[in-house]
């Protein structure tokens, strides 16, 4: 599984495009809301921080079964960072397991973005040896929850750091 990397998603509206540490200082201004921290915790970083964060992401996963794949959602009309998603691949039975998580800027919420990226991210994933995806979304936060449901994933009842666990079972064809 560690070797599944990033490519870049083409959706209707945006470009999902593999993270690079350049992208740092964009990224920065695009996420600096401390109202987007109020359901998954931590506060903005700054722009060298981030590059750290980055730094560490980009030098993969120290389990080389992991895959660890991260974009930038960037939209089409205008050359312009707004969010990040990402999908942790892991060996599972009966099958690999991608758990992930999207986060779109303040200024760029309502407009359903991060639905189609998260769209374009279980479409991409489809196309991988991925057997089920996960996200754990806060029980409160409902917009994380609608997009979950309109990416097709259904809450599980499990809980994990006090997240409920949604699911999306993924049919690939026996051959």
């Amino acid at each position: 599984m560690g070797d599944i990397r990033p490519q870049v998603i083409p959706t209707e509206r945006l470009g999902l495009v593999p993270l690079r540490i350049d992208h740092a200082e964009e990224m920065s201004s695009a996420l600096a809301d401390p109202a987007l921290y109020d359901f998954i915790g931590g506060a903005p970083l700054t722009p060298q921080e981030l590059r750290s964060r980055y730094e560490l992401m980009l030098a993969g996963s120290p389990d080389p079964e992991v895959s660890w794949c991260n974009w930038v959602i960037q939209l089409r009309d205008e050359p312009r960072l707004v969010g990040t998603v990402q999908a942790t691949i892991t060996p599972a039975y009966p099958g690999p397991v991608a758990e992930i998580a999207w986060i779109v800027g303040t200024d760029w919420q309502r407009r359903g973005i991060a639905k189609e990226a998260a769209r374009g991210l279980v479409d991409w994933l489809r196309r991988k040896p991925v057997r089920a995806v996960l996200a754990h979304i806060h029980p409160d936060h409902r917009a994380s929850a609608a997009v979950a449901t309109a990416t097709g994933l259904e809450p599980t009842g499990q809980w994990h750091d006090g997240e409920l666990t949604w699911r999306l079972t993924l049919n690939h064809d026996a051959s």
